[in-house]
């Protein structure tokens, strides 16, 4: 059974593993640690049968006006169990009382956040993927 909270208390970079897949210089546990801990909004997704985070999303808010939504992740071995769509519903439920609800992602990702209602849109970036890992 998958359990969710948006409690930190008792959550180790060991609970941490197994997340970024596929980036070329991901985060540590230890930052992706810092990463939940620097957010003003975070949920995770626990597997009661050993205790490890299977997914996780994140939000940053100015708690007025907007939030941005960086880092959505589920396991792969987690994927495909509607564990990502409940993290965003959940999340979007909390934001819901701001103006502006933004994130960024790829082409082929943008139909599974049209399923909440979000919409494409242009944008513009700066990545400094040297610092990919936040180290």
């Amino acid at each position: 059974m998958i359990t969710y909270t948006t409690s930190l208390d008792g959550i180790t970079a060991d609970q941490l593993q197994g997340f970024f897949v596929g980036w070329p210089n991901p985060p540590n546990p230890e930052t992706h640690l810092k990463i939940l801990q620097g957010s003003t909004h975070i949920l995770l997704a626990i597997d009661d049968t050993d205790g490890k985070v299977v997914g996780f999303i994140n939000a940053i808010s100015d708690g007025v006006l907007n939030a941005f939504i960086p880092l959505l992740e589920v396991l792969p071995s987690h994927q495909h169990q509607g564990i990502g769509a409940e993290l965003v519903r959940q999340m979007l439920d909390t934001l819901r009382n701001l103006y502006a609800i933004d994130l960024l992602c790829d082409a082929d990702l943008q139909p599974f956040y049209e399923r909440f209602g979000m919409r494409p849109y242009s944008a513009m970036l700066y990545r400094n993927y040297d610092r990919q890992s936040g180290v």
